[in-house]
């Protein structure tokens, strides 16, 4: 039975962020009291979270997630939990892993610990497909083994882990969302689909790197479906559970399907850069989500196609906010 919105209150760690923008902004829509845990920059600026920010619709609490004061704060008289907040670029973490458990590891701890104090009844930890590594079976399920071929991913891990053991060591109420590869309107440049869509808009040569790895791709507004109806379901406490499509493609038919979506030709060049070092390339990712569509009663409702369709529109009107070409590490 879905739960009446209304008067919940609800926290969002990571609400200036791609994924957390999104749902945020659900969650107003649903009609919850929504209060965004935003870290602290100097220029007062809330990210992807501005509009909501200035219109009233969200309570800010600006801070770090290691800091258990202001966290605590945050959790005050807080009915549910989606913690999305978290370092994820693959790339920085080779040079600064340290940064990494201290966001991720720690970051989520903090979290974990307010939330058993405040007695929240849900907390919506956000996974990674990231924690597997390449793919040693497919399609993946949520026995596959764990496997970090990057300070990133191993970071995860640990986070994960801590969030289950809240649940089996203190009963702390906790539903582990592993998304596989989403992707929308308001992504970083560190990812692989606006990459590939500012420069297809830029030019004819997209560079790139691996272009052989394959990836599951999932639109946006799929995966906030799922954590929404994550925080409905009694079913999935305690469970991870895959968001996944089930359809993979690789970075070069991924770029060439953006093209012809775009309406432009393309030449492919690859940039040493760009390619992570050879073993911690994951090469191959493909979900089983059949887990998804038991408990949650979820499937992806947008597909890969109208998908990239809403993304490429998104940033034809907002390339200000993107470099074509550099390398966003």
């Amino acid at each position: 039975m879905a739960i009446n919105w209304q008067g919940k209150r609800v926290l969002v760690t990571g609400a200036g962020g791609f994924i957390g923008s999104h749902l945020a902004e659900r969650l107003v829509e649903c009609g919850a009291t929504t209060r965004a845990f935003v870290h602290y920059r100097s220029d007062g600026s809330r990210g992807w979270l501005e509009p909501l920010a200035l219109s009233g619709s969200v309570e800010i609490v600006n801070g770090d997630l290691c800091d258990r004061d202001v966290v605590r704060q945050a959790m005050d008289g807080i009915d549910m939990v989606f913690h999305l907040a978290a370092l994820i670029a693959i790339p920085y973490s080779y040079q600064a892993p340290l940064s990494y458990v201290r966001a991720n590891v720690e970051g989520t701890l903090t979290i974990l610990q307010a939330a058993r104090e405040a007695r929240v009844g849900r907390v919506i930890h956000t996974s990674t497909s990231e924690v597997y590594g390449t793919a040693q079976r497919v399609p993946m399920d949520e026995q596959h083994p764990l496997s970090a071929q990057s300070p990133y991913a191993a970071s995860k891990i640990g986070a994960d882990q801590l969030a289950q053991s809240f649940w089996r060591s203190f009963g702390l109420p906790v539903v582990t969302l592993r998304p596989f590869n989403a992707f929308g309107p308001r992504q970083s440049a560190r990812a692989v689909v606006p990459t590939i869509i500012t420069q297809c808009l830029a030019g004819r040569t997209v560079t790139l790197g691996n272009l052989t790895s394959r990836r599951d791709l999932n639109y946006v507004s799929n995966i906030v479906d799922a954590f929404v109806l994550a925080a409905e379901k009694d079913a999935a406490v305690g469970r991870v559970i895959h968001l996944g499509s089930g359809r993979e493609i690789s970075i070069e038919a991924l770029a060439r399907l953006i093209a012809e979506l775009a309406g432009v030709s393309i030449d492919l060049a690859t940039q040493e850069a760009r390619v992570r070092p050879k073993a911690s390339e994951v090469e191959r990712l493909l979900a089983d989500a059949s887990l998804a569509r038991k408990l949650l009663g979820w499937s992806p409702a947008v597909s890969l196609e109208d998908g990239l369709r809403r993304t490429i529109e998104w940033i034809r009107e907002h390339q200000d906010a993107y470099c074509a070409g550099a390398y966003a590490v």
